[in-house]
Formats: structure tokens, sequence, C-alpha cells
């Protein structure tokens, strides 16, 4: 039964255990003053006593997946005409452009101007 359980799942169930028993929880097996005086009444020890005993009455609980019989559905997907694609391409360009006016795009000729007027004022 020990070897039926994982490293964590051990650890785990001793770390249970040794809390309850450094809580004054009563202990399941009989252990003589002299043993515990040898392993310093370390809770961890007497819960690892009591698991290789096979005394404990924790148990484990292990989920697993759930099965799926049916098969997966692709979703659908839709499907765009031509004509919408290049209307909605259209609609954006014009967008664009409406956005240029209001921001007044740059024009080359006014920012050679502004270069020679900084160089003019810089000295």
């Amino acid at each position: 039964m020990l070897d039926d359980f994982s490293k964590y799942e051990k650890a785990r169930i001793l770390g249970a255990r040794a809390l309850q028993i450094s809580m004054n929880a009563p202990l399941l097996i009989k252990i003589e003053k002299e043993d515990l005086e040898k392993i310093n009444f370390d809770a961890l020890k007497i819960a690892e006593v009591e698991l290789n005993s096979e005394i404990l009455p924790i148990s484990v609980k292990r989920p697993f997946p759930i099965k799926r019989e049916e098969k997966l559905k692709r979703p659908a997907e839709r499907k765009i005409s031509d004509a919408k694609i290049e209307d909605k391409e259209e609609e954006e360009e014009s967008e664009i452009v409406e956005g240029g006016e209001i921001m007044e795009l740059a024009n080359p000729d006014d920012e050679g101007s502004d270069e020679d007027s900084n160089e003019s004022a810089e000295e």
C-alpha cells in the first residue's frame, strides 16, 4: 500500500499528520517513551512511523480526466465575399484620407525650411 503513493502524496500525508501530532492529537500507534526520546519527540518522525505501519486513516483522492466518446467539431468559419472585402478596404482608405486632411500631412518643402531656420538660430 505504501508503494501506491507518489513522493508528493507521501509528503502531504506526513506533513498533515505531523501537524496533527504537534497540535497534541493522540498517537495512533503505541510508542514507548524510550523510542520517543531517541527521536526527540519529533512529530514528523512519529508520523513516518505511523505511515509505515499502515494505520493512518488518511486517503488520497486522485482526479482523472473525463473520457468523451463524441468527436470534436470545428467551429464554423464566416465566409466573406470579395465584394464585401473591397467595400471594407475602400471605407478604410477614405477614413485614412479624411484623417490625413485633419492632421495636415507634412510637405518635404516645409521640413527643409525648418532645418535652415534652426541652423541660423544656433549660430
